[in-house]
């Protein structure tokens, strides 16, 4: 299932990834809950990304929350000023968070079951090591399936 793959003059082995560990980007950036949803917007363009990982203490970094530009969308069609709103008020609570360890298809059900497009990515002390979207997924498991084809 592994193929070699030609850097220099080294042959070295690429397998298809396996785990969550083996696709998350790493969070770069994260909110607290009583920053203002601008706050959210203004470093999501920046990041290009879909949603930050809201949590309470920079040290121990563990996810309390999720705010997504859907969180964003939804403020602005509801006429909210974004620099008054808090993240809290907008963020859903408590997210589903998974471990590196889980395997890719087991990320796709827990989000095709929870209608999840992002999910956190957490070590085994609970705190934030990454994030995984629904294109972080789809796209192993293209290169998982290309490989059992092969």
């Amino acid at each position: 299932m592994t193929e070699p793959v030609r850097q220099g003059t080294t042959s070295v082995p690429m397998r298809a990834p396996e785990t969550t560990g083996d696709v998350m980007r790493p969070a770069l950036t994260a909110a607290e809950p009583n920053d203002h949803v601008a706050a959210a917007a203004y470093l999501m363009r920046h990041a290009g990304t879909t949603s930050l990982v809201v949590i309470t203490d920079e040290e121990a970094r563990k996810p309390v929350g999720l705010i997504t530009e859907a969180d964003i969308v939804k403020a602005v069609a509801d006429g909210k000023n974004l620099n008054d709103v808090r993240i809290l008020a907008q963020m859903t609570g408590d997210p589903i968070v998974i471990r590196t360890t889980v395997s890719i298809r087991e990320a796709a059900r827990i989000m095709v079951a929870g209608h999840f497009r992002h999910l956190p990515v957490v070590g085994d002390d609970g705190s934030l090591k990454g994030m995984v979207d629904i294109l972080d997924i789809c796209d192993a498991l293209r290169v998982c399936d290309t490989k059992v084809g092969s």
